[in-house]
């Protein structure tokens, strides 16, 4: 049995049947300091809510993101690129990044635990920032702007807290996958309720 922290405090601490985590380790090597800052994403020391923060980050890396489509957009109809490709392209991409940011994100979550010696803890939130994408990846997001940005975050905030059957079931799992897929799973129900609320939006809008 161990304690399980959480990067949102409105989740508190609860036991779990995981591997328990002993010991911390010291921070000795390049990929130690690189595991903590990617885990954390410098918003996971914040004291308050800061798996909240961790989905903000997300936020902003899909307005990042949109923002390169555009200009990458604006570029493809300037010389004369197939349409059917460039959309090809832009689902490869945001599929690239989210799986990028997850795999690495399971190792360095592991990694982090054995860092501070506890199970899932509260400064890792780079579960959140995948989660959040996941729930903003169907979001068509200059017809819908930033209105269903900002219930996409709402969306999967209340999923990440609420933690609807499955996601607290795959919380036991070990390590970094254990604190990565219940996030990853709320950020699919996010998306799967924002992409029922937008064409509504759209319809009224």
């Amino acid at each position: 049995m161990s304690i399980k922290e959480s990067s949102d405090e409105l989740n508190p601490p609860v036991v779990t049947t995981g591997a328990a985590i002993t010991r911390a380790s010291r921070l000795n090597t390049v990929s130690d300091y690189f595991a903590i800052v990617f885990a954390t994403w410098g918003v996971g020391f914040i004291p308050l809510a800061p798996g909240t923060f961790g989905s903000a980050v997300g936020v902003g890396i899909f307005l990042l993101e949109e923002w390169a489509i555009e200009r990458a957009s604006i570029f493809a109809r300037w010389h004369g690129w197939d349409a059917d490709l460039l959309g090809t392209l832009i689902i490869a991409s945001m599929l690239l990044l989210v799986t990028t940011i997850s795999v690495v994100g399971t190792w360095a979550a592991t990694r982090v635990e054995k860092l501070v010696g506890r199970k899932d803890p509260g400064i890792v939130v780079v579960d959140e920032v995948a989660g959040q994408l996941v729930a903003l990846f169907f979001l068509p997001f200059y017809r819908a702007g930033l209105p269903m940005v900002v219930a996409g975050f709402i969306l999967f905030r209340l999923f990440d807290i609420w933690k609807p059957y499955p996601i607290r079931k795959l919380e036991s799992l070990g390590g970094g996958l254990g604190i990565m897929a219940d996030d990853l799973l709320a950020g699919l129900y996010a998306a799967i309720s924002l992409s029922l609320v937008t064409p509504i939006y759209l319809l009224f809008s």
